[in-house]
């Protein structure tokens, strides 16, 4: 019975001109070498092949080689690696060869292999593993070794690398070189590739490898989409690039791995930062977005990534929503990394132990500073190169008053506003968002001269505007600093009965100061959930701190009520949310206005922390009449107010109405007089404000109404 198995003719171990005794080595690259030393120690085996099947010569052909005869080799046990390390030593035909293999490894040990030697060194590779690495290399660099493996494996199909193939051409006998453990395979350096049942599995080199021998990087295909360079830019002066860099020499004389753990606000500019520290080493960054890398190949691209910034001699800058995810402990890292990350961002700690957890790195934490009005400054001015021509006030007053970040000045730079008013509305504009659904945005259509009030209440908004325009430059002054190491916010609270002018107080002072004012939606914050308001508060101040606005919290008593006697569990717990919120309120550097009609309920600790506190008193005759006439003339017209003069002076004097009742009295009478197509007078004024008192239970008697009738 004939039976046909895929066994190549022989193939002799003559030499080709490639591997002739003269070839100059010395300038050879370690590519060559290496594809080299796995040509020449296939030739050898293949003589020994040769030896055992009694082979006579490669000028034979298939049907004169034995079948019969490899049988026979098989089943005697003849190709044993003690008896084919033996014929190596003795057989005067292969000595030319074995001189040639010397000669080359001798090369790869030398100046030649450097690169090889890196690399087992970065991956910790042990000398079967680099055998391994180097017969897959040859491989993927010279297909004409393809269909050698095939003859030394007897099977036509298997033209790649196996653990079999390599251990006998390296004198490892029967040993397995590669397993999925070994650093090889979790680095990803060489893998494994399909087999079917019962045949070897073929080992392949990744090509990230050949390249970096060739003296070439490249990115992954998975990683092209998430990984970055930084570019480097100058730094800040206020960034603590020398500091950090400093620290960071320190650490790594007594640790393999530093990360250096960067905190500040989105936009704040720590991804350059980093780029500024690592350039202090003569080091590249790759950028990493965390974001952009699934769950569940995160360990996969974790490796990846590190084997690049490894083989590359660069850092790594981790940024993105997945930042907290642990880190694959089986791994060295790249000496230098980064972690950016924003307020209260939850980032697994280091540990220099061999737990499942380590990250076997050491951490240090620094805070970007946020940017000193100079820089804001000088930022303005290098995005936008027509402030040279603007009035310096508005530039000023755009330095000062809005608390941008690098990032966001470069956003509103690259709109190319044309003037420092409409860089004021781009700058509101791109941070006006940030609060969601926590705060309602109110227009601010009121100025100064709406505002009727005393001339105490009114002294005291003056003084708070003044003060929120220069308080940016006071609280860089050192001494400023170290007095008032917190409680740097501008917080007022605004008491009085409602319809008093404490929201539109607020809205004049927003618009005075071009900024955004944002109404807190309380039904939003309080919860019956314990911890969920502690959670919603620490949300609105931490987006609010990267926003341009001035918050409101009306009918703060909700909020910023007295803390009581520890009844039950609740007391407690709602206790608890009001020291959190004064702890918030005291960090806080923004501008605060809280408003309630029950100052009496204020916690004390709150009002002790407010910078202006404010009575708007209901008006007395006097401002009644003002806002009578100012509120008539304007929605009814001047002529109609001359006409109702008289009756507007009694109103005043013998009706009390507070501001918004007045308006909204007025706003009746014009919808009753349009009805009645007749135009405004003192009746229709009467029943708008028959309307508004019938609210507190209160009404004109009919004598006073006939009196202001026969006034009007």
């Amino acid at each position: 019975m004939n039976v046909d198995i895929p066994i190549s003719p022989p193939i002799t171990a003559a030499a080709g001109p490639e591997t002739g005794p003269n070839q100059p080595l010395e300038t050879a690259s370690v590519l060559s070498l290496i594809v080299l030393r796995v040509r020449l120690r296939s030739q050898r085996r293949i003589a020994w092949l040769n030896h055992l099947w009694g082979a006579p010569g490669h000028h034979e052909t298939r049907s004169q080689h034995s079948f019969e005869s490899y049988l026979q080799v098989c089943l005697d046990d003849r190709d044993r690696p003690v008896d084919e390390a033996q014929w190596y030593q003795t057989e005067e035909t292969v000595q030319i060869l074995n001189e040639r293999i010397q000669r080359v490894e001798r090369s790869l040990a030398g100046p030649a292999g450097e690169k090889l030697r890196r690399l087992a060194e970065m991956f910790l590779l042990t000398e079967p593993e680099l055998d391994v690495l180097q017969c897959c290399v040859a491989v993927a660099m010279d297909p004409t070794l393809a269909p050698v493996c095939g003859y030394l494996q007897q099977h036509s199909a298997r033209t790649y690398a196996t653990n079999a193939l390599v251990a006998r051409l390296f004198d490892y006998g029967h040993r397995s070189l590669w397993s999925p453990s070994s650093a090889l395979a979790i680095w990803g350096l060489v893998s494994a590739g399909d087999a079917a049942l019962g045949e070897p599995v073929p080992l392949a080199v990744d090509a990230i490898v050949v390249d970096w021998f060739q003296g070439e990087l490249h990115l992954d295909a998975d990683l092209i989409e998430s990984v970055k360079t930084v570019k480097v830019h100058p730094p800040l002066a206020s960034w603590p690039v020398a500091d950090t860099a400093i620290a960071i020499e320190q650490l790594m004389q007594h640790h393999p791995a530093v990360r250096v753990i960067i905190t500040g606000a989105p936009a704040s500019g720590r991804r350059t930062f980093a780029a500024a520290v690592a350039a202090r080493f003569g080091i590249e960054l790759l950028s990493v977005d965390t974001g952009l890398i699934a769950e569940e190949t995160w360990p996969d691209r974790f490796i990846k990534i590190q084997r690049l910034a490894l083989m590359g001699g660069m850092g790594v800058v981790w940024f993105g929503p997945g930042v907290h995810r642990s880190w694959p402990s089986q791994i060295a890292l790249a000496p230098l990394q980064f972690v950016v990350c924003d307020e209260g961002q939850g980032i697994l700690a280091g540990d220099h132990t061999s737990s499942a957890q380590s990250v076997r790195a050491v951490d240090y934490r620094l805070t970007l500073p946020a940017l000193t009005l100079a820089e804001r400054r000088q930022l303005w001015q290098a995005a936008i190169p027509e402030t040279a021509v603007w009035p310096a006030a508005d530039l000023e007053a755009l330095v000062s008053r809005y608390q941008l970040t690098v990032g966001d000045i470069s956003t509103i730079g690259s709109r190319e506003p044309a003037s420092a008013h409409e860089a004021a509305d781009f700058s509101r504009e791109l941070t006006r968002q940030r609060l969601g659904p926590l705060g309602q945005l109110l227009d601010c259509p009121f100025h100064w001269a709406d505002l009727v009030l005393g001339d105490k209440a009114r002294q005291e908004l003056e003084d708070f505007a003044f003060e929120a325009q220069e308080r940016a430059a006071f609280w860089e002054l050192p001494q400023a600093q170290r007095l008032f190491p917190r409680g740097t916010g501008l917080v007022a609270l605004f008491s009085g009965p409602s319809g008093t002018g404490k929201t539109m107080a607020a809205q004049v002072l927003a618009a005075d100061l071009s900024l955004d004012l944002f109404r807190i939606d309380l039904a939003m914050v309080v919860s019956k959930y314990i911890g969920e308001t502690a959670k919603q508060l620490k949300q609105i101040f931490t987006r609010a701190s990267r926003m341009n606005a001035v918050l409101f919290f009306d009918e703060a008593d909700s909020l910023f009520s007295k803390r009581t006697e520890v009844k039950d569990s609740h007391d407690r717990h709602a206790n608890a949310d009001t020291s959190y919120l004064l702890q918030l309120l005291e960090d806080y550097r923004g501008i605060v206005i809280l408003a309630t009609n029950k100052k009496q309920n204020i916690d004390p600790a709150f009002t002790r922390r407010v910078r202006y506190v404010l009575d708007f008193p209901r008006p007395d005759k006097g401002q009644r009449q003002q806002i009578w006439t100012r509120v008539m003339g304007e929605l009814c017209g001047e002529e109609v107010g001359r006409q109702v003069e008289g009756a507007i002076a009694t109103l005043a004097e013998g009706v009390e109405l507070s501001g918004a009742q007045i308006k909204n009295a007025v706003l009746s009478a014009i919808f009753v007089s349009r009805r009645l197509r007749e135009p405004v007078n003192i009746s229709h004024l009467l029943r708008g404000v028959d309307r508004e008192l019938g609210k507190e239970g209160r009404s004109i008697g009919s004598r006073e109404k006939a009196r202001l009738v026969n006034h009007g």
